[in-house]
């Protein structure tokens, strides 16, 4: 099937595999692996791509692919990235492979200069392509541009957005230490910034959102850091495999013996911030060499250093000071920041114990005390107030004001260890703040014309515990999803429309309900949970029940049981929830959440930094507004939303965004091992779906992902033109460029207001952006000979054209009178043919009146009396003809007096020949019998014609009676119908929004399985079965429309394979069951036929193309009513249906645009079904099908809904097809597919055999 073409179907681990089509299912296809010759699986339909003629081929950007579906998406990113290309374009769109090792040459300094100016398409695939782009966007369009780079954590976005910073300080910088200082703002943010973690070993735990500034010359003038929430919990507690942040581990490995005395350093497994996680250090071989043995936790000495090609935290150390001394910090302010961080460590190991008095209260274990004093000492805090802040809390008396007693109420150990936790979140919190300040402040810039900003931000994020920073992390990638789709789909489809271009329209999954869900006003879960906090006793309990009672039905929240992983089954109502985000479902625990949420100190503790004696920390905490707050709160803990800062902050950034040029990178973890080398399929088809590149394939199918505005481009020009050419309006000038330049007609498109170019052709475009004078001036020269060429051209074809009118207007006079001389003669002939008729059978007679007088002159005997006999006939005769010249006679007067005449002569000749005695004379009366028996049989096989004739006209006038009776017929039940129209089509659209919610259901059920999967992977969990999934959302709507019928029919047939239905049809004799297969058998071709349109070729003309578009259009328009198959055969009683109708193949409209080679196409229909074919076309061979033989290359559609029995003039004569179908040779197809047994049991193939016989 499919001429033996091999196709993409699903595999589980593989995303997709090769395999052959080998059986039609009524939604399925069969397929036979490639590789697994013999064995079979069905697959959906819609699952199920062609793959292109050679699969291990690869190309730079997917869209010059002769089919642009995910599986060859796939395949073409698996062959680039098996051969070390990480890269691959989609469009203007890059797609970033992590390789997870360094690729020789690919970011070095020879790369870096080799994209310098260089369009896209004309280099292969890389992130300074992107880079360059934007950079030549901002120029050329004097608009600030954005870059995203979006992705799961691991997948490189850090790495790549390195790479982007890089080359535009390094090609566009402006040679001074400011653009050094851009690229060494990384290492820091980082060390203060990322993580390991169980995904990704330098996971950003923080979003940023990096501006590089340029002047008016389009150079680097300074740059900016935005940053967005930092994970604080990370701080305090970390998961067995991830580690808290990279400083930690750096300053304990890499500072020198006199810091780490000064600093009370020691191994990371000494420390409770870093212990409870994995305490290794990343280093090589050697490094691991260098790091003294006692700086070595106990872990790190039994398993070994962790090791990562990009990480070593010992020579991080290093590279970090060099930074920081790059970028304008001092040694003093650099001691203050690892004072800071040591402070933060040595207040995690202070402990505490129950007093063991009444008030129940707690105070510090004695083994804590030196850590006291060291903490102490770190951040320029008293010893005895932080001893007493770690343990009571202030309040005050009364509600206002500050002259209320103060009371000290003590603490619990629980509520101790929350208010050190809460103190070193704080700091930390705060000093990574300070860290980014001061990166900011090494680059600074007065004025900038504009910027080119790149996000960089947590991806999206699923683990088997989700808390507050995941809820927080997904949130965002809602939102930065929703962006995408605005930008590349929504608006990109708007545009389109805008400018005419019509272009197909593409769905995509709108997540605007998610972010809803989330960010609502009262009703959001981030305004809920602000409410919570605000109670006087807030819990996550109380927090996690309004939630799931504000929203009970929202389809994209739900309780914990329902996940597909068993240890989120065990969790309480209260204890959680499960968002359904555009990726997949991510179950949330929401233990702490309240808390997380709150980023405000108590008031004591707050107090006490604030009059820190280290003037470093003091200034941490003097730019906070807390302190007049909680001042005024007068001991009662104040509030400061995170979520709600956050989505502040975010609604900052899409709205800097929007108001941007973009261009996004979207990158890809090959696997969840973070090794090299390996390409995990599925894992890779689940994340380039959730990033919205298939919808973007779906677009670029017709889609022009680069434009320029007319006016633009003639400003760009305008300087360079010769007066003459100023004239030419703007669009004018456009189309004069691009056809001097000689661009292929198909990869442009000229819109209402600008112009377009097909995805692959940006080296074109970029050559017309060129602003070269030199060159400009020649495309001038090149316009201007264009037009000249295209005026004289005109000039000639408007002198052929009014020779040709001309020509024409004779032509029709000359057509005129010849059409009134024809109608004239055809009048005259209608009147005056009876007699003219009449008048040739007279003188006929009157012929074979000689041969009388000869025979008369031959008697002997009675001559004289013979011979008067003669004479009176032949007046006789001549009266008659006088008679019907003088009168207008009818038929059947001339026609009595002739038939008088004739007897008269036959008496005549009878008397003769009684009289006649000679043998000569005999035989010469016999010859005159014979010639007149001739004219007997003349006039009647003409009698006989015209009768035949009569005929034919009556059976037409019946045909187009019936017709008009059918279409009255058709008409009175429309008009019966659409009494009920308006209640079917208000159940109509209801079943339809059902079905786009059961089809959103679907696709978010494959994708939180898809999750679910990855989670039992990575983190050895099973994945229970999906018993609790609703039975009628396992299946597409269609599935279940087939069920539904089978239900009420007498045979399911849905099980049946292809062949199995065939042979039924063929050798059957059950009326019913036959109806049904054929039916059946028609609707699954109707099915294949439909999902081969739908991945047909880019380049298709056409030529596989079954039945002329308009009957083709027409079932497309009109529907046919559900008619049950029984009915529908016993309705027509198979009866025997001819059409020919007009029809031209799209491949042939160019070659012939006048439609003067007119082609036909002939059907014949055994009842419902068609059962012969033909095709004819001028200057070529005749095509001739049947049933059986050739139904995938026949018409699959049934009669009524082909639509032809309401086209006047369409439906011909049994005898007509018949003549053409004997003259093409289809008699002789026809008995050679009976011999081989191939043809289907029809009319015509009865008829035939039975006239062999």
């Amino acid at each position: 099937m499919e001429d033996g073409k091999p196709v993409w179907a699903p595999h589980p681990t593989d995303g997709f595999q090769l395999g052959m089509i080998v059986d039609i299912g009524a939604d399925t296809l069969t397929i036979e692996p490639l590789n697994q010759k013999g064995k079979t699986f069905l697959a959906p339909m819609s699952q199920v791509f062609p793959a292109e003629d050679d699969v291990n081929k690869h190309v730079d950007d997917n869209c010059t692919l002769m089919y642009l579906n995910e599986a060859t998406l796939l395949n073409n990113v698996r062959v680039r990235y098996n051969k070390d290309h990480i890269y691959t374009y989609v469009a203007n769109i890059l797609i970033a492979v992590n390789p997870y090792y360094d690729i020789p040459k690919l970011y070095g300094p020879e790369a870096i200069k080799s994209y310098r100016g260089k369009s896209l398409g004309t280099l292969p695939p890389h992130v300074y392509a992107i880079a360059d782009k934007a950079y030549r966007d901002m120029k050329v369009l004097k608009m600030s541009q954005s870059i995203i780079v979006s992705g799961e954590s691991g997948a490189g976005k850090t790495e790549n957005t390195k790479f982007v910073l890089r080359y535009l300080t390094t090609t566009y910088g402006s040679g001074q230490d400011i653009d050094e200082r851009i690229v060494e703002a990384n290492p820091l943010l980082e060390a203060f910034g990322n993580a390991k973690t169980v995904r990704n070993n330098n996971s950003s735990r923080f979003g940023k959102f990096v501006e590089i500034h340029f002047n008016e010359k389009n150079a680097v003038v300074g740059g900016f850091v935005s940053h967005y929430l930092l994970e604080k919990s990370r701080i305090c507690m970390q998961s067995n495999d991830e580690r808290n942040y990279h400083i930690f581990y750096r300053l304990c490995a890499g500072a020198s013996e006199d810091i780490k005395k000064k600093l009370h350093l020691d191994s990371p497994d000494s420390f409770r911030y870093l212990n409870r996680g994995c305490t290794r250090y990343f280093a090589s071989k050697d490094s691991d060499k260098q790091i003294m043995q006692n700086r070595k936790s106990p872990e790190h000495v039994k398993v070994g250093a962790l090791k990562d090609p990009l990480l070593d935290d010992q020579g991080d150390f290093n590279r970090m000071c060099v930074a920081m001394k790059k970028i304008g910090l001092d040694d003093t302010e650099k001691l203050d920041l690892f004072r800071v961080v040591a402070g933060v460590l040595h207040l995690g190991n202070i402990d505490f114990e129950e007093t063991g008095s009444t008030s129940g209260g707690c105070v510090l274990k004695n083994q804590s005390g030196q850590t006291l004093e060291c903490c102490a000492d770190l951040l320029g805090l008293d010893q005895d107030d932080l001893r007493v802040s770690l343990t009571t809390r202030v309040m005050l008396t009364t509600a206002g004001g500050a002259k209320g007693t103060v009371i000290k109420v003590p603490l619990k150990v629980e509520q101790a260890n929350n208010a050190r936790d809460a103190l070193a979140k704080a700091v930390y919190s705060r000093l990574f703040d300070h860290v980014v300040k001061r990166v900011n402040q090494c680059f600074p810039f007065d004025t900038s014309s504009n910027f080119i900003g790149v996000l960089d931000i947590a991806g999206f994020e699923y683990f088997e515990h989700n808390s507050f920073e995941q809820f927080c992390i997904n949130y965002c990638n809602e939102k930065l999803q929703q962006f995408f789709n605005e930008r590349i789909l929504k608006e990109e489809q708007e545009l389109y429309q805008k400018e005419g271009l019509g272009v197909n329209e593409v769905h995509y999954v709108d997540n605007q309900d998610c972010i809803d869900l989330v960010e609502a006003k009262l009703v959001g879960i981030l305004d809920i949970l602000d409410e919570e906090n605000r109670l006087p006793q807030p819990s996550d309990q109380h927090f996690a029940l309004a939630v799931h009672n504000k929203h009970k039905d929202h389809f994209r929240l739900t309780v914990p049981r329902k996940s597909k992983l068993t240890i989120h089954r065990n969790l309480r109502d209260d204890e959680g929830f499960i968002i359904r985000h555009f990726a997949g479902a991510v179950c949330y625990e929401t233990t702490r959440f309240v808390e997380k949420n709150n980023d405000a100190l108590h008031m004591s503790l707050e107090s006490l930094v604030c009059e820190s004696k280290d003037k470093f920390v003091r200034e941490l905490f003097e730019n906070s507004n807390t302190t007049k707050d909680s001042k005024q709160k007068a001991g009662k803990l104040s509030f400061i939303s995170v979520g709600n800062k956050f989505k502040t902050q975010l609604n900052l950034l899409l709205e800097k965004l929007r108001s941007t040029g973009s261009s996004f990178i979207r990158c890809v973890k090959p696997n969840l091992k973070m090794v090299s080398h390996q390409f995990e399929g599925a894992l890779i088809l689940s994340q380039l779906q959730c990033s919205g590149m298939v919808s973007v394939l779906d677009l670029m199918q017709g889609g022009f992902p680069s434009r320029a505005p007319f006016h633009e481009l003639y400003n760009m020009y305008k300087q360079y033109m010769p007066d003459k050419l100023t004239r030419l309006n703007p669009r004018l000038f456009c189309k004069a460029l691009f056809k001097a330049l000689g661009l292929n007609d198909n990869d442009f498109k000229f819109g209402l207001t600008r112009v377009f170019f097909r995805p692959g052709k940006f080296a074109e475009f970029d050559q017309i952006m060129k602003s070269d004078p030199d060159h400009l001036a020649e495309l001038v020269m090149k316009v201007n000979k264009w037009l000249v060429c295209s005026r004289w051209k005109k000039v000639q074809w408007c002198s052929l054209s009014v020779i040709k009118l001309r020509n024409k207007m004779s032509y029709r006079a000359l057509a005129c009178i010849k059409i009134q001389k024809t109608v004239r003669m055809w009048l005259c002939k209608r009147k005056h043919k009876p007699r003219i008729d009449g008048m040739v059978k007279v003188r006929n007679l009157k012929k074979h009146m000689e041969r009388f007088n000869e025979v008369v002159n031959g008697l002997k005997e009675g001559k004289q009396e013979m011979a008067k006999q003669v004479q009176e006939l032949a007046s006789s005769i001549d009266s008659l003809l006088a008679k019907i010249k003088a009168t207008v006679m009818t038929w059947k007067e001339i026609d009595t007096e002739y038939q008088g005449l004739v007897k008269r002569s036959q008496h005549l000749l009878s008397s003769m020949q009684k009289k006649k005695q000679e043998e000569e004379e005999s035989e010469r009366l016999k010859h005159i019998e014979e010639e007149m028996d001739k004219e007997r049989k003349r006039r009647e096989k003409e009698e006989q014609r015209r009768k035949q004739e009569e005929e034919d006209r009556r059976l037409k006038a019946e045909m187009e009676l019936k017709r008009k009776q059918e279409e009255e017929d058709r008409k009175k039940r429309e008009e019966e119908e659409k009494v009920m129209q308006a209640e079917l089509e208000i159940q109509l659209a209801l079943e339809r929004e059902e079905q786009v919610q059961n089809a959103a259901i679907l696709e978010q059920e494959r994708r939180d399985r898809e999750l679910a999967m990855r989670i039992a992977q990575s983190e050895a969990e099973l994945i229970t079965e999906e018993g609790q999934m609703d039975a009628g959302l396992r299946r597409g709507p269609q599935v279940q429309a087939t069920k539904a019928a089978a239900g009420v029919k007498k045979y399911d047939l849905s099980k049946w394979k292809y062949a199995e239905l065939r042979d039924v049809i063929n050798t059957s004799c059950d009326i019913e069951l036959l109806a049904a297969c054929r039916e059946e058998f028609h609707r699954r071709l109707k099915v294949y036929h439909a999902w081969k349109s739908k991945n047909k070729k880019r380049n298709d003309d056409g030529s596989d193309q079954r039945a002329p578009k308009s009957v083709t259009d027409y079932a497309e328009q009109n529907p046919a009513p559900p008619i049950t198959a029984q009915h529908q055969e016993v309705a027509m009683n198979r009866q025997q249906r001819y059409f020919r109708i007009p029809f031209i193949r799209p491949a042939d409209q160019y070659k012939d645009p006048q439609n003067k080679k007119k082609g036909w196409w002939y059907a014949h229909f055994d009842g419902p079904w068609i059962a012969r074919q033909m095709e004819l076309h001028p200057d070529k061979r005749p095509i001739v099908l049947v049933a059986g033989k050739d139904d995938m290359e026949m018409c699959e559609l049934s009669l009524e809904e082909t639509g032809l029995t309401r086209k006047r003039g369409a439906e011909i004569l049994p005898r007509q097809f018949e003549e053409i179908w004997e003259r093409c040779d289809g008699i002789q197809y026809l008995k050679k597919a009976i011999e081989n047994k191939q043809a289907r049991p029809t009319y015509a193939t009865a008829m035939l055999q039975s006239l062999l016989k």
